[in-house]
């Protein structure tokens, strides 16, 4: 479904990514950490096509990524920080989007968050007058609604109450069972406990490991993802602990 080979970029003098290859697929809910500076978003923004790599290729469905945008309809994208025109209203948001949209009939929208997160209620709301978590309900709406086959999601649950979060949790578990693949990067590694079952894990520009969860519970003997980590990155501090 996404085919990363030898991805690499460089900003001046310094290496984002380094030869990064990966191959996510259908039916996986993937977890992206890292520390910052690790090149997750830039490796994201590749993805969509916001930064064009030095060298390497990406293909989403099979098409290759250097040649046109038309891949981007089957991804949805839940950004970090949403950055919405301050004066349009919640609900010309939507509509206009849905206008954009010519290749999407309304018989094939997802409007299950739009609805549990209540968005109707505040569509006559400017959007630059949403709280914080308002902003994050609004963006998790737009990146399901188009019933992506990839949904791409960047620190999905920050501001975000603790019902609207399991709301979303619960989203993603529904459309990894649907087949869909999801992308998740998150800080906040009590969130992938229960909705990643891969990990991608990459440090300075490389990918350090990319596997199943359950394999790096039985090789750690964790449970948790973050202490799953830091066995496997700073074992000596993991020592120190136990």
């Amino acid at each position: 479904m996404i085919k990363i080979e030898n991805l690499s970029k460089c900003y001046g003098n310094q290496a984002v990514l380094r030869s990064v290859s990966l191959e996510l697929h259908p039916g996986q809910s993937v977890a992206m950490i890292g520390p910052n500076g690790s090149g997750k978003s830039t490796l994201i923004k590749a993805i969509l096509g916001l930064v064009l790599p030095d060298s390497g290729a990406i293909t989403v469905n099979g098409r290759d990524t250097r040649h046109g945008h038309s891949y981007r309809k089957d991804i949805g994208y839940m950004p970090q920080i949403s950055r919405f025109p301050e004066h349009l209203r919640v609900a010309e948001l939507f509509a206009m989007m849905k206008k954009l949209r010519t290749d999407v009939t309304e018989a094939s929208y997802d409007e299950t968050l739009y609805q549990q997160f209540a968005i109707e209620q505040m569509r006559h709301k400017p959007l630059g007058s949403l709280s914080g978590g308002m902003r994050q309900q609004v963006s998790a709406a737009l990146a399901f609604l188009f019933n992506p086959s990839i949904i791409i999601l960047d620190e999905p649950t920050a501001a975000l109450d603790p019902v609207s979060n399991e709301r979303l949790k619960e989203k993603v578990k529904q459309s990894t069972r649907e087949g869909k693949l999801v992308l998740v990067t998150s800080h906040i590694l009590s969130d992938l406990d229960e909705i990643a079952r891969q990990v991608v894990y990459l440090m300075e520009g490389e990918v350090k490991f990319f596997e199943e969860i359950d394999a790096l519970r039985a090789k750690t003997s964790e449970t948790q993802l973050n202490k799953i980590i830091v066995r496997l990155i700073h074992p000596e501090y993991a020592h120190a602990e136990s």
